[in-house]
């Protein structure tokens, strides 16, 4: 299954790609963003990689505060946005060139302590021909943050080559937030990450995958269900899936997250031919490594959650920070007597805070190096 090509825009057909390295720039184009006012924006196709460590091309924004002296002279920030949707026009480059990106406040809180800030659509969205969106594949998802931010720092109009790094995201940008902390000392070592805040973190997909599927909203088992078999698509993991799902599927695939929310509201399971289709062996191993906490990042974190999330219960971001104190990974905690979506607003103040001093840390890095390719876990 492929995502229909969009067409009326050919800036999102990717080059060649081939003798490229994960984070290389391969196309760039000055924006106009309806919903900011003072700054410069390009809309951009770089190299990242897949849960094999394939190389595929990926699309995002960055966006530079007008009142930089020198553009990019800041911190440069990864923002990631959460859930958007599964394919058609939700990729959030295309959003915000639409002047409909609905976590532009965010973006703009971020802008206004002057820093460089680097969108990543994420695997799936925007480049023509690469979807469905690979939801909650955490590999994948860290790549496009860590490859986003090389791919700013070769932008020639910008002066951010050393830029102190740091990133932020929720829910499932929470996730790949905190993916890419782990994969960085690896993945990115010549990276200067400073620190990362990152809320409503879904630690274990698995966990999860029932809760989606039989709760209110049971659209997103379907999404979870097809971003975690296209990102492990090595793995025959819609096999249990009858053939009425398997259509039902071919609509989740171009649907936004709204459309996902909305129009499927019948569980998966209700279309496999076994009743609990996640306890599957090949699930099972696919799943099992999709949980955070398996590396332990090198740079301080900043964790919050709501106490009332139906999304994503607050135990499994609890359990990620005890694993992570544990290790001995510096992280900070605040939960909020609130749910999903007025955690993401009053956790948002915070956030900033907490990664503003992050960014003015300078750690002790001798270990600094060129990058490596990170070694592939998801194939057996």
């Amino acid at each position: 299954m492929t995502e229909p090509r969009l067409a009326d825009d050919e800036f999102y057909t990717a080059p060649e790609i081939t003798g490229h390295q994960p984070g290389a720039l391969l196309k760039m184009r000055k924006a106009v963003l309806p919903q900011l006012d003072s700054v410069q924006a390009w809309q951009i196709l770089y190299v990242a990689t897949d849960n094999f460590g394939e190389k595929l091309p990926a699309s995002g924004s960055v966006i530079v505060p007008d009142s930089n002296a020198a553009a990019g002279a800041g911190p440069l920030v990864a923002y990631v946005p959460s859930f958007h949707g599964m394919g058609g026009r939700c990729a959030p480059s295309q959003l915000l060139q639409g002047g409909a990106e609905r976590e532009i406040d965010h973006i703009a809180m971020a802008l206004d302590r002057g820093w460089t800030v680097a969108i990543p659509d994420g695997r799936g969205l925007g480049v023509h021909d690469v979807g469905p969106h690979t939801f909650l594949a955490g590999f994948s998802g860290g790549a496009a943050v860590l490859d986003i931010v090389r791919a700013a720092q070769t932008i020639p109009d910008l002066d951010c080559l050393d830029a102190p790094i740091g990133v932020w995201g929720y829910a499932d940008g929470g996730r790949y937030a905190v993916w890419a902390a782990e994969m960085a000392p690896d993945y990115a070592p010549e990276l200067d990450l400073r620190g990362v805040t990152a809320g409503a973190v879904i630690a274990d997909p698995g966990e999860l995958a029932e809760r989606y599927d039989l709760g209110p909203y049971p659209g997103l088992g379907w999404a979870a269900t097809l971003g975690l078999a296209r990102a492990n698509s090595h793995l025959p993991m819609l096999h249990m899936v009858n053939p009425i799902g398997q259509t039902v599927l071919s609509f989740v695939q171009n649907s936004t997250a709204t459309q996902v929310l909305a129009r499927f509201g019948r569980p998966i399971s209700q279309y496999c031919d076994r009743a609990d289709p996640w306890s599957d062996p090949v699930w099972r191993y696919a799943l099992d490594r999709e949980r955070s906490g398996q590396r332990n990042p090198r740079c301080p974190l900043h964790l919050y959650h709501g106490t009332d999330d139906i999304f994503v219960p607050i135990e499994t971001a609890e359990h990620l920070r005890d694993t992570y104190r544990a290790a001995g990974v510096e992280v900070s905690w605040r939960d909020y007597q609130c749910g999903h979506y007025e955690t993401a607003t009053e956790g948002a103040s915070e956030a900033v805070t907490r990664l503003s001093a992050y960014l003015q840390h300078q750690p002790d890095r001798p270990d600094k190096a060129g990058p490596t390719t990170f070694p592939s876990e998801a194939a057996p």
